[in-house]
């Protein structure tokens, strides 16, 4: 449901070495060249795009690792 959206953040903030327009929604963004500094850039500008606010039990690799993840936890997030 949010992925364009999704991809658009990745694409200004993630500093992919392939371009996120064209992963696959469970490829992993960590090996396609996120760092962990690029994740929280990235976590920030989802939050900022979405309204949201991730909770700590959310702050961990594996709810970034691909745009697949990062959409049920914003998806989790926007039905609470």
């Amino acid at each position: 449901m949010y992925k364009e959206s999704i991809r658009n953040v990745l694409t200004n903030h993630a500093r992919l070495s392939v371009d996120a327009l064209s992963l696959a929604e469970d490829a992993d963004l960590y090996q396609a060249g996120m760092t962990s500094h690029a994740s929280v850039n990235t976590m920030l500008a989802l939050e900022g795009e979405f309204d949201i606010e991730f909770p700590d039990r959310m702050l961990k690799r594996s709810v970034f690792e691909s745009i697949a993840s990062i959409n049920a936890a914003i998806e989790e997030l926007k039905a609470a």
